[in-house]
């Protein structure tokens, strides 16, 4: 019998080197122009006994293109002192070390920057050939962990982000920096009880945070698994901040009870309503969570329509496919993008959000694709582009870079880079190009 847990096992076990390899093959034709790092950020646990799979050290998975080559592939753990040094996160008498995460669920740049984050902790700051330099603190000022999911307006070059703690008086703390990258804003904003806020929503002239039934569980915490459990107390809304008022009033509107992990996108409408679309749970982790990778329930595409005059929320149901990864081109964050996809099994799905049409990639029986990243083909917001997605080839126990049209996803693929190792399925990443702040 094989005892090995579940995210331990198959394509989610961790590589266990890290390489450096030129010149990488390609069946098709990589567009000359781009000029850039596709990286994407995972959990690879260099501790085998990692109790679950979101606890596993971080990850970067690299491959570098330029003028129509794949000039090279690179994987690096990014060394935190918890990877370093073995540093815990919190020492006996409770106090936190935010330099002692695991820097493994996302991957973003910014003013001229490229961070490693995670939720629980401070971001790491990378070299662009993803050595670590170390953790980043704003200068100073960021004395909260960072959500793996900050948001870069096109507009501004505003980061929007948020910290979360699970004790202590102040339990959600919102963060802008501009667009040099200096800390302007921190703000406290109070919740009822230590939720898992693991995203928001941004629009031009909203932040949405969602306050949602998934919360810290000590005893959960003490078995050494995912240390939330489902509350049918809780309740669930979406907190409205003004853009413009940092430091007013957040409205709450509620919801029906679900969970979030990330969403696709939102924005201000015409007739003054916030729609937002996001990937839905009816609910998670109602029993402390296991080592499975997957959650308890699948996750589909939803939309929820915020009218501040009313009070009230139209919340519906975009589609029946189960998914996750939900993404859009990011020049238009927090606007009204039309397009945007998911990853649902063996395909990516690419909805047009105002029609609710929908077309799809299938790779085919044992190929997985992860979360794809909108590449930009030019400098027209919401124009051409590419999905590129890291693919797992069970029949090979190898890993491919597949870059897709956006515009015909059904085609066959523009360009296959074969890399020289699997790449263990993972969260979240970007092109980067070198064009880019």
């Amino acid at each position: 019998m094989n005892d090995t847990p579940q995210h331990l096992a198959g394509n989610y076990a961790p590589v266990t080197e890290e390489l450096t390899a030129y010149d990488l093959p390609v069946t098709g034709t990589l567009p000359p122009e781009l000029s850039g790092w596709y990286l994407r950020n995972g959990p690879n646990p260099a501790d085998v006994a990692s109790g679950h799979w979101f606890f596993g050290d971080g990850m970067i998975h690299g491959v570098r293109l330029e003028g129509g080559r794949a000039v090279s592939y690179r994987n690096r753990w990014v060394r935190t002192t918890k990877f370093t040094d073995g540093a815990q996160m919190t020492d006996d008498k409770g106090n936190r070390d935010l330099t002692a995460g695991n820097a493994n669920t996302h991957v973003v740049r910014h003013a001229g920057r490229t961070l490693a984050l995670v939720e629980t902790a401070l971001p790491y700051e990378l070299t662009c050939d993803l050595d670590t330099k170390g953790p980043y603190d704003f200068g100073g000022r960021l004395n909260t962990a960072m959500t793996a999911h900050p948001k870069t307006c096109p507009v501004t070059g505003e980061l929007h982000f948020f910290g979360h703690a699970i004790r202590g008086r102040t339990l959600l703390t919102y963060h802008r920096a501009d667009a040099n990258g200096e800390l302007v804003i921190s703000r406290p904003i109070e919740v009822p009880g230590p939720t898992m806020m693991h995203d928001f929503a941004l629009t031009a002239e909203h932040v949405v945070f969602m306050d949602l039934p998934v919360v810290f569980d000590l005893q959960a915490a003490k078995m050494g698994t995912m240390p939330y459990t489902w509350s049918d107390d809780y309740g669930a809304r979406f907190g409205v901040l003004r853009r413009n008022d940092p430091h007013g009033e957040v409205r709450w509107f509620d919801i029906d009870p679900c969970y979030i992990f990330h969403t696709l996108n939102a924005y201000d409408a015409p007739d003054g309503t916030i729609v937002l679309h996001a990937m839905r749970y009816p609910e998670l982790w109602r029993k402390p969570a296991d080592d499975k990778p997957s959650a308890d329930t699948s996750a589909v595409l939803w939309k929820w329509t915020i009218d501040p005059r009313t009070g009230t929320v139209r919340e519906e149901q975009v589609d029946d496919r189960s998914g996750e990864f939900p993404r859009t081109d990011d020049r238009l964050l927090g606007l009204n993008s039309t397009y945007g996809h998911m990853t649902s099994g063996n395909a990516l799905v690419r909805y047009d959000l105002t029609t609710g049409a929908s077309s799809a990639h299938d790779f085919g029986s044992g190929r997985t694709p992860g979360e794809a990243a909108f590449v930009a083909a030019d400098d027209k917001a919401g124009g051409l582009g590419w999905l590129a997605t890291y693919v797992y080839d069970a029949g090979t126990d190898r890993s491919d870079l597949v870059l897709l049209d956006s515009d015909n996803l059904g085609a066959a693929p523009v360009a296959t880079i074969h890399l020289p190792s699997r790449v263990p399925f993972g969260f979240h990443g970007n092109w980067l190009a070198d064009s880019g702040a």
